[in-house]
């Protein structure tokens, strides 16, 4: 027997700057006090956790919900990369839907710090030995920090098979911004134009400007789910449920197809998109509003394609007939993603459940996509795993 995980209570702070936030553990703290608020809920409820952060000791999960409660329950501390937080919600999720619980937390966070990403183990292999190979094989142009490298060859692949031009990473960019414009928890909220996000400071001739990198930031988000017995016992709001959600890792294709595009995880994303819907019975040309993983702009477009919004080869089109925004067939990062709101590793799969959450309530204020009733949420890491959700309002 089964049940479907009801999504009772969600809760985000917003995003910081490097050294502009709360220590990691308060910023989890404020946000599962805001997750427990919003369900109705005392953390006495809640059953099991899994927290969710990429750079940080063992046991932070514990630091950060000890101050909400100590109540001895199992709290599992989770790391997958910028997949992290979802990877938190699938496990919540797993535990609900085949009744080993009725109450559980999802909370991821992180307390970055500034500059381009790198490991902090330098004394043994990293999981990107084979990614930064390909990439060396690929794309060359060392000087460039590894992460454009990765996701601008991603795009270069793109523009190179399908004519894509600058431009469109350029109208993505613009796009966010106007969305962000109406979340008060985006940390960039000024609408700027593609001719703007064109004349920004070059990152990689051709290929990228700074404007179509998201910044790494600081911040918190959590979720509650729940069965939905609990949801009827305690009075709480049934309205959104997970209806599919699938996790996948890489395949062999990853290294095999020598495409930058299927290095950053293209395979990952389409064949979890293809779980989600066999799962579901629902089409995902059904879905109305989508939260996808816009770590650069470049890979938004080729997510598009990946998650079946658009066939192949398509994006630029989709782009250029505003199927992307509202008015068009999906709102795509209502919230301005993470090229607005930057990308604290751990806790942006859960603000991407926060976001979905209220828009499938229709509490979403002046972001609110019309009649929102099916939801999809895409969040990618590299080393690499992808996990896509698919939400429906009651």
């Amino acid at each position: 027997m089964t049940t479907e995980a009801i999504v009772a209570g969600v809760g985000m702070i917003k995003f910081a700057k490097p050294g502009a936030s709360d220590s990691y553990d308060a910023m989890g703290a404020t946000a599962i006090g805001a997750a427990l608020k919003d369900a109705g809920l005392s953390y006495a409820d809640v059953q099991q956790a899994y927290a969710g952060y990429v750079y940080g000791d063992s046991t932070c999960g514990q630091k950060a919900l000890y101050h909400v409660g100590m109540t001895g329950i199992p709290i599992v501390n989770v790391n997958n990369n910028c997949s992290t937080g979802s990877t938190a919600l699938f496990l919540a999720r797993q535990a609900i839907e085949h009744g080993v619980v009725d109450c559980v937390l999802a909370v991821g966070f992180e307390q970055m710090q500034p500059g381009a990403l790198g490991s902090h183990w330098t004394d043994r292999p990293t999981p990107f030995d084979d990614f930064d190979a390909a990439c060396d094989d690929l794309v060359g142009n060392s000087q460039v920090p590894l992460a454009l490298r990765y996701f601008g060859g991603a795009g270069k692949s793109h523009m190179e098979k399908h004519g894509t031009e600058l431009t469109d990473f350029a109208k993505i960019r613009a796009k966010a911004s106007r969305h962000a414009s109406n979340n008060p928890l985006a940390l960039f909220n000024q609408e700027i134009t593609a001719d703007q996000v064109m004349a920004a400071p070059v990152m990689w001739d051709g290929v990228m400007t700074r404007l179509m990198a998201c910044p790494p930031t600081c911040g918190g988000a959590a979720a509650i789910l729940c069965s939905e017995s609990f949801a009827a016992k305690h009075g709480i709001d049934q309205t959104v449920r997970i209806k599919a959600q699938a996790m996948t890792t890489d395949y062999a294709s990853t290294f095999e197809a020598r495409d930058m595009m299927q290095v950053v995880g293209y395979d990952m994303t389409a064949e979890a998109a293809k779980q989600v819907q066999d799962q579901s019975g629902i089409d995902i040309a059904d879905v109305d509003v989508v939260e996808l993983h816009d770590c650069f702009a470049h890979n938004e477009l080729i997510t598009y394609e990946g998650l079946g919004l658009t066939p192949e080869g398509t994006a630029q089109k989709f782009i250029a007939d505003g199927d992307n925004t509202y008015g068009g067939k999906y709102v795509t990062n209502p919230s301005g993603g993470l090229l607005s709101k930057g990308h604290p590793l751990g806790a942006t799969g859960l603000a991407q459940c926060y976001e979905l959450t209220h828009q499938l309530r229709g509490t979403a204020d002046a972001r609110q996509v019309d009649g929102a009733k099916t939801a999809l949420q895409h969040n990618l890491g590299l080393g690499g795993a992808c996990v896509v959700t698919l939400y429906q309002a009651a």
